[in-house]
């Protein structure tokens, strides 16, 4: 496993960045190397990458979720097998640290990133930085999800068993 681990600041509060991360389908309008991204069901998306001529598309489970916090997935495919966390603290002035850890394995051609160690942490700063702009240039979050995810299970907020014991999933 190769280990990457990039922050960055945002000049928007925690519950901006973490309510528009949680917006995946999102992605491809502000990152590069993310073509398409399918929420499944809350816990589980897919994901169509590509980095250069190489394409590869996975499903990632979210283990854990806890919202203005943190966000853990892993990958239920074997390329690019993978896990990671992004985590959200606030900082001065009303500003985010963002911070995403991912441990990547090689496997070959088709692991993307993994190929080439270096690549993947770069990668992600730039990605990062894409996040950034994105947030900063809209001012405030284009949705939110504000679900609790633990062991890979939703748990719903107690004003929300209340109401309905139908499971709000996000949308993108």
């Amino acid at each position: 496993m190769h280990s990457v681990e990039e922050t960055i600041e945002i000049a928007v509060p925690v519950r901006t960045a973490y309510n528009q991360w949680t917006q995946f389908k999102s992605f491809p309008r502000f990152m590069t190397t993310v073509k398409k991204v399918d929420q499944i069901k809350p816990t589980l998306t897919s994901w169509t990458i590509a980095v250069g001529p190489l394409r590869g598309e996975f499903d990632a489970e979210i283990v854990e979720q806890v919202p203005d916090s943190h966000l853990v997935w892993r990958s239920l495919d074997q390329r690019p097998a993978h896990r990671g966390e992004v985590s959200f603290e606030p900082t001065a002035q009303g500003r985010t640290a963002v911070t995403v850890r991912m441990d990547v394995a090689p496997r070959g051609a088709t692991g993307l990133l993994p190929g080439v160690p270096k690549l993947a942490g770069r990668v992600v700063r730039g990605e990062l930085r894409h996040f950034k702009q994105y947030i900063e240039g809209l001012g405030e979050e284009s949705g939110a999800w504000r679900g609790t995810i633990r062991n890979g299970r939703l748990r719903r907020a107690e004003s929300e068993r209340q109401v309905s014991g139908v499971p709000c999933w996000p949308v993108g």
